[in-house]
Order: structure tokens, then C-alpha cells, then sequence
């Protein structure tokens, strides 16, 4: 019968040898049944970004008169964030439609004289016509003695005279013709006119351009605003994105459209859904300022992940991880 330090030497030997039978099976059954043990992911880090526009008035220049939201205010599309002391653009507005008036007016007057005209060409017509006829008897009278020459030539006179009319009343037509084309042109002048001076009338508003966070308020009420003058930073906060970059040996393993979680340190509990909705073509040297899990290399491909952010709990320039699961290679 073997001793008792020989059974424990065989036992210790036995554990052995079924640790490292099942270890093999580990390694070796998941591939005969053609899954992978466990999924490869490699994970990012960089820094959240939005759309962010810098606001100011456009074409015009006054003090701010109208300034009701502070920073951190949401606001809508289209709501009036400023405005700007519009006295001097509401009254050439009203100028302009003044004048618009006179010039509508004055096309009215030019068709009356044109129709004026018009009438005073048939009327010329008619009696030319009838002048020629007078004359035409007169002449047959005077062959045969019936009418004196005087009144022949009398005749032939009132004639000649009803087809002056009738040219003078021709020309006053055309005249009259070319007032009515020159009173509509300045009222399409003033048209014009009126709906550029609305146009800068309309730049006094300033608007928010999309929904989103008032980021920075760079301006005060009586300040003087204008062309370059901030007076708004804007975020865009319904959808953020991640901005980071992956180690040359792994982009080939990443596919547009992958699904990536999203972690901070700001709310290190929660996890962000987004998805890679961008992948550099071409590589770029690390930033300095980019920290990967991984070991650095030289050259990284910068890559986008887009994620959805309703509650703004993601701001831009706070730093995040993000963790990316690896396609096989060769797919």
C-alpha cells in the first residue's frame, strides 16, 4: 500500500492534469463549433464636440435693445435672441412705401393720358376721313363750275390740316405709350427698393439658427452690435459626437456604422449609445492631446462617433471613452 505523501503527490498530479484538459477544451471547443470565445474590443478615448455657431447682426449697425436670454437657455428655431434699435430702418421702410404709392399713382395718371391720347387719335382719324371726302366733292364741283376755287382750296386746306392733327396726336400717343412703360419701371424700381430696405430692416432681429443651448452671452443691452460682433454662442446639443483616434492596427478591424458604448467621467454609471459614423481615409501623426488605451504609434486615423444626447448631459470638450467592438480580420 503506497504511502501517504504518494497519494498526495498522485492527487496533486491528477488536479493537474484536469486543470489543463479543461483549459484545452476551453481553447479548442468554442473554434470546433466555429463561435469566438470572447469578443475583441478596443476602446478610444477623445473629447465630445457639437455644432457650435458664433451669432452676431448681419448688414446693419445699432445698439442692442432687446436681450432676454442669458447663457444656458434653450431656445427654438427662429426665436428672436436680439435686437437692435431699428428706428432709422422702420422709417425708410415707410419712405419706401410711400413712394412706392406715388410711383403707382403716377402709372395710373400715365394710362389715362395714354387712353386720352388714343381718343384724340380716333377722333383725328374720323375727321380726316371726312375732311378728304369734303374735298374730294369740292373738287369735282369746282371741274364743273358748281363751287367757286376758294372754296377748293379751302377744302384742300381743312384737309391737310386734319392730317397734321392726326400726326400730332399719333406722337402724343406714342409719348404717352412710353410714360405708362416709364411710371411701371419705377414702380418696379420702387419695389425693389422697398423689399431691400425690408431685407435690412429684417437683419435688426437677431435668430436663433437651429434648437439649441445658448452656450456664451457676449454682449449687452447698449452695447453697439454689429457685422463681427458676437453676441451669442450656440450649441447644438440633440446630437453630439465623439472625436477620436484609432491605432493604425486596429482601423481595419472597424466598420461604419458600429455600434460603440460611450462612457464619461462626468457620469461614469451611465453608458451612451452611438454608432461610427466616420472613419478618416487617410492617417495623420498622434496628437499630442490624444491619450489611447493602447500603446501609442506614430500614425492614428481619426474617427467619428455620432451619439444621440436629448438630456445635453454631454457637453463639448468634455473628455469620453469609447469602446468599439473588432471585426475578424480578413471580413
Amino acid at each position: 500500500m503506497a504511502s501517504k505523501p504518494l497519494r498526495i503527490r498522485i492527487a496533486l498530479c491528477c488536479v493537474l492534469l484536469g486543470a489543463a484538459a479543461a483549459g484545452y477544451a476551453a481553447l479548442r471547443l468554442p473554434a470546433f463549433f466555429g463561435r469566438q470565445a470572447v469578443a475583441q474590443r478596443v476602446v478610444v478615448s477623445g473629447n465630445i464636440e457639437a455644432h457650435q455657431s458664433v451669432l452676431s447682426v448681419t448688414q446693419v449697425q445699432a445698439p442692442i435693445v432687446y436681450l432676454p436670454f442669458d447663457e444656458g437657455a434653450y431656445v427654438v428655431r427662429g426665436t428672436v435672441l436680439a435686437r437692435v434699435d431699428d428706428r432709422l430702418y422702420r422709417r425708410q421702410v415707410e419712405i419706401d412705401r410711400a413712394n412706392l404709392n406715388v410711383q403707382l399713382a403716377q402709372v395710373q395718371a400715365s394710362v389715362s393720358n395714354q387712353s386720352a391720347a388714343q381718343n384724340s387719335v380716333k377722333s383725328d382719324q374720323f375727321d380726316l376721313a371726312e375732311k378728304k371726302l369734303d374735298y374730294g366733292r369740292a373738287e369735282v364741283l369746282a371741274q364743273h363750275d358748281a363751287v367757286s376755287q376758294q372754296t377748293r382750296d379751302l377744302a384742300r386746306t381743312a384737309e391737310r390740316q386734319s392730317a397734321a392733327a392726326l400726326a400730332h396726336d399719333t406722337a402724343m400717343e406714342e409719348a404717352a405709350r412710353n410714360d405708362v412703360l416709364l411710371a411701371q419701371a419705377n414702380v418696379e424700381a420702387a419695389q425693389a427698393k422697398l423689399q431691400l430696405d425690408e431685407t435690412m430692416l429684417s437683419y435688426t432681429e437677431l435668430r436663433a439658427p437651429f434648437d439649441g443651448v445658448i452656450a456664451v452671452r457676449e454682449a449687452e443691452l447698449g452695447e453697439l452690435a454689429g457685422p463681427g460682433v458676437a453676441v451669442f454662442t450656440l450649441d447644438e446639443l440633440d446630437h453630439v459626437w465623439l472625436r477620436a483616434y484609432v491605432n493604425e492596427p486596429d482601423i481595419g478591424r472597424i466598420r461604419l456604422g458600429e455600434a460603440a458604448d460611450v462612457t464619461t467621467d462626468a457620469w461614469p454609471s451611465r453608458v451612451y449609445r452611438g454608432r461610427v459614423s466616420f472613419i478618416s481615409p487617410q492617417a495623420e501623426f498622434t496628437p499630442k492631446t490624444v491619450e489611447t488605451h493602447a500603446e501609442r504609434v506614430t500614425l492614428v486615423y481619426r474617427v467619428r462617433i455620432d451619439i444621440d444626447n436629448p438630456t445635453h448631459e454631454l457637453l463639448p470638450g468634455m473628455p469620453a471613452d469609447a469602446s468599439i467592438a473588432l471585426v475578424a480580420s480578413g471580413k
